[in-house]
């Protein structure tokens, strides 16, 4: 009677009745570690099985992720900038991981030193653990991220409008110039584009999906944004002229009402660390946000037209890399408007289409009369609606004739081409400058020794915290500037001559009092002043 090899592996207590003809053993032997293997290997093999097609499905659009990956993670480390900003957002995420301290506010803005949230610190801070302290992770942390919102758009817009939107939405967006550089250093304007858009998404699948899954979503979205730029409070008011205009909400009043009432909890929960802060410092940041509006002119003067074009080119010309003069790039603007408007005339209201033409629209030109600079970054939260604006065109056109896909075809090259070309790292000679900022510290830090010292430099707008960061890091802290703290040392780093450090109109350098050159060094295009008292 023959052995079932199978069954005695999948019934281990089966007892063995194996002949004693020696080649048959050997057989049998061979047939059970064949099939032993292929058990084992079971677990591992079923994976490949499921995951095997996926990739044979989906080449293309797999090599298009790793060729935005691959834009935004290349030779990183050597171009990643890091000046006094990423030098203070460092150091106090070191003393996150470290457990040293725990902010409840992030950094100010420019205008009106009214303080962001904490999310930023805290969301890139694993990411300076994994590094092992170096502060190229805060970098590699905004490019993760990048990647990863870039990844989770696609997927959504892939649900609502199918794949070739959002491939296409994908190649706008994963190749803009502007997108690629914001995504190579850490800043905390760098990830809005990201936040926003996926705000309007969340928001778009609240009113439609009716889960509260997606309120609470929404609400813990909207509130990162706010704390990663302010500006993105004009996100307020599509989301107003949507619910108003494009969703039914005359039919579903309370279910829309019960569901924003959940988002504004959420909203309310990521916002606790600044109430808080505001309540022990005595309303600081509610008084400073309300001198913005009543003590600076906020609106703009000169004609809406004149500032809408000017606002509307600060915008489009990063995204096309060239500069064009103000009217036409208003009237193209206008134009894609126009053209998203008559071609999808046939979608209903409450598309996302929809909703993100009001973004544009209502931003542009609310913007437009607020007196402010119009930096790039300040036009985060509307980047990613004019991608998908294009890129819901550009498959309009490509499905409608073949002169439609030249056309787009055309589109692509040149979008591409004037986009690639600035890519500096890809050949370009590195900045260097967390090397420059670590050589710096390396050389200054056996000059302090373990006596406390002031630290300043010059001219006043080079600021020190990208220095101040790997000082920290060997345990040099200077005394506190804001406390008017003196030592009997002071270090001056400038970088640009002449370098007034004896009776400098500097503060952050007079503070010390009346002083001595004790001694120069050079270093890395530096020139470090030691000052002691002059008695």
């Amino acid at each position: 009677m023959y052995w079932n090899v199978e069954s005695s592996i999948r019934n281990p207590n089966q007892a063995w009745n194996l002949p004693r003809n020696g080649i048959h053993k050997t057989k049998v032997l061979i047939k059970t570690t064949k099939i032993t293997v292929k058990y084992a290997y079971m677990p591992v093999r079923r994976p490949f099985r499921t995951i095997l097609p996926i990739v044979s499905k989906n080449r293309g659009l797999i090599l298009l992720f790793l060729a935005v990956s691959f834009i935004r993670l290349y030779r990183l480390s050597d171009f990643a900038m890091f000046l006094s900003d990423q030098g203070r957002d460092a150091i106090i995420v070191k003393r996150i991981v470290t457990g040293e301290h725990f902010p409840a506010i992030g950094a100010p803005t420019s205008i009106g030193q009214v303080y962001l949230g904490p999310f930023y610190y805290y969301f890139i801070a694993p990411f300076l653990w994994l590094f092992s302290f170096d502060p190229a992770g805060l970098a590699f942390a905004v490019a993760f991220y990048s990647i990863l919102g870039l990844i989770v758009s696609y997927l959504l817009i892939k649900k609502i409008l199918g794949r070739s939107v959002g491939a296409f939405f994908l190649i706008f967006a994963g190749f803009s110039f502007v997108m690629v550089d914001t995504s190579r250093f850490s800043w905390n304007p760098n990830l809005l584009p990201t936040f926003s858009f996926l705000t309007l998404l969340l928001y778009y699948f609240m009113l439609k999906e009716k889960k509260y899954v997606y309120s609470i979503l929404f609400g813990s979205f909207f509130a990162f944004c706010l704390q990663l730029h302010y500006l993105s409070s004009l996100l307020v008011l599509p989301f107003f002229l949507y619910l108003v205009l494009g969703s039914r909400l005359h039919k579903e009043f309370l279910p829309t009402l019960k569901r924003l009432a959940v988002a504004c909890f959420a909203f309310l929960f990521w916002n606790i660390p600044l109430l808080i802060f505001d309540l022990r410092h005595g309303f600081l940041n509610s008084k400073n946000f309300y001198k913005l509006f009543t003590e600076r002119a906020m609106v703009e003067s000169g004609s809406l037209f004149s500032r809408l074009a000017q606002t509307s080119n600060y915008f489009f010309s990063p995204l096309i890399t060239t500069h064009l003069p103000n009217p036409i790039v208003l009237l193209l603007i206008l134009l894609i408007l126009f053209v998203s408007i008559v071609t999808f005339i046939r979608q209903k209201r409450d598309s996302f289409l929809f909703l993100n033409l009001l973004n544009i629209s209502s931003y542009l030109l609310f913007f437009s009369l607020l007196n402010s600079p119009k930096y790039t970054h300040y036009f985060g939260p509307i980047f990613f609606s004019m991608f998908f604006l294009i890129a819901s065109l550009s498959v309009y056109g490509w499905k409608r004739s073949p002169y439609g896909k030249i056309l787009v075809c055309i589109v692509l090259i040149l979008y591409l081409y004037t986009n690639g070309r600035q890519y500096y790292f890809l050949f370009g000679k590195s900045y260097g400058q967390i090397l420059h900022a670590k050589t710096v510290a390396e050389f200054l830090a056996p000059k302090i020794g373990n006596r406390p010292f002031n630290i300043a430099t010059w001219p006043v707008e080079f600021a020190e915290d990208h220095y101040l960061y790997f000082l920290e890091l060997k345990g040099h802290v200077p005394v506190s500037r804001e406390k008017i703290e003196i030592s009997d040392q002071m270090f001056v780093l400038c970088s640009q001559k002449p370098c007034r450090v004896i009776q400098s109109p500097s503060w952050n350098i007079s503070m010390f009092g009346k002083a001595k050159i004790a001694t120069i060094w050079d270093v890395e295009n530096i020139t470090i002043y030691k000052l002691a008292h002059d008695k």
